[in-house]
């Protein structure tokens, strides 16, 4: 089945390819690599086309993730109102990148709801609903960086791709499939990633300002989680690490401090699913992960209000953490046959 919706392409070519626009482009709350790679990827593409662009986050990001180029054009909602208001108020056209419902960019919903702008959807994420006029999405793609360059090309600007745009690219497709251990079986990727390479990219480096760049309170903070906080239930092949506000405390926490937690325990030899649980002001926020076929965007639907991919997918639960962490034990049961077939 195809799994690519492409609806509007030459709407957006004509008006890419005519007079100068303002565009605003936004994406989803507690942005990752590839919605920052993507934003600024594109940010970056449309300026060189003439238009005049602004990138809008609705929250801070991780600092590991503030290397990429373009990144001090980024204008961050909650700590500048005014100034996001204005760009989306002035916009042509929105794009929006790496997200598929508007609830997912909190507070800025009503302005873009309400926006006479065109909006246009570049996103790899699963829904039977699109709200933007144009709309160009794939959910067997690994990441939303990977459909911006599609995008650029199809719509006939691949010229205007350079190395920094490339770089934005890269860190974004590197990032969402975790360094290419997930997401990332299908051979387009690679020949997407060899053509980055051509635009002259220091992949190395940008491994190393993502995977190599943490604070000494987060690498002791991840030692904590591992040796403390993890549990393994080996009877579902599953594992389960959760950290309270009081522990986040405890280690000077700061925004994705935790990127990458729930990925560990897939290391240990026979867990197939891993759950990382981790305590906000108002929600406790979930991160799922699994190996082979076991669906982790089903559970994570069915369950915790959340949605993703079929290997890495996340969700939410308002209450205790610890009711959050009951309410997935016992779910497990239901599991049993599809967490314990044979998958490798």
């Amino acid at each position: 089945m195809k799994s690519r919706v492409i609806r509007e392409i030459n709407r957006i070519k004509k008006l890419l390819g005519g007079e100068s626009k303002n565009i605003a482009i936004i994406t989803h709350v507690n942005p990752d690599g590839d919605a920052i790679g993507s934003c600024l990827a594109l940010g970056r593409i449309l300026s060189s086309l003439g238009h005049h662009t602004g990138i809008i986050t609705p929250n801070m990001y991780p600092d590991f993730l503030k290397w990429m180029p373009g990144n001090d054009q980024i204008t961050i909602y909650s700590n500048a109102r005014k100034a996001a208001r204005e760009l989306i108020e002035k916009a042509d056209i929105i794009f929006c990148i790496d997200f598929n419902d508007l609830s997912r960019i909190k507070e800025i919903n009503d302005l873009v709801d309400k926006s006479s702008a065109l909006k246009v959807l570049i996103d790899h994420h699963p829904t039977e609903r699109y709200f933007a006029g144009v709309v160009y999405c794939d959910i067997n793609t690994s990441s939303t960086a990977e459909l911006v360059f599609d995008f650029i090309q199809e719509l006939g600007f691949e010229k205007a791709i350079d190395k920094e745009s490339a770089t934005c690219i890269f860190a974004g497709i590197m990032t969402d499939t975790g360094c290419f251990s997930f997401n990332s079986s299908i051979p387009h990727t690679y020949r997407v990633v060899a053509k980055l390479l051509e635009y002259g990219i220091d992949k190395d480096r940008a491994y190393y300002q993502v995977y190599d760049n943490f604070s000494p309170d987060r690498m002791r903070l991840l030692g904590y989680a591992l040796n403390d906080k993890m549990e393994i239930i080996q009877e579902y092949h599953t594992a389960i690490i959760s950290l309270t506000r009081e522990e986040q405390k405890r280690y000077h926490f700061q925004p994705g401090d935790s990127e990458g937690f729930v990925n560990y325990p897939l290391s240990v030899k026979g867990i197939r699913f891993s759950a990382f649980f981790i305590e906000k002001e108002d929600i406790i926020k979930i991160s799922f992960r699994s190996k082979g076929s076991f669906a982790v965007n089903r559970f994570a639907e069915s369950h915790f209000n959340g949605g993703g991919h079929l290997n890495a997918s996340g969700g939410e639960f308002k209450g205790t953490i610890e009711t959050a962490l009951n309410i997935f034990r016992d779910l497990l049961a239901q599991y049993h046959k599809e967490l314990t077939d044979e998958w490798l």
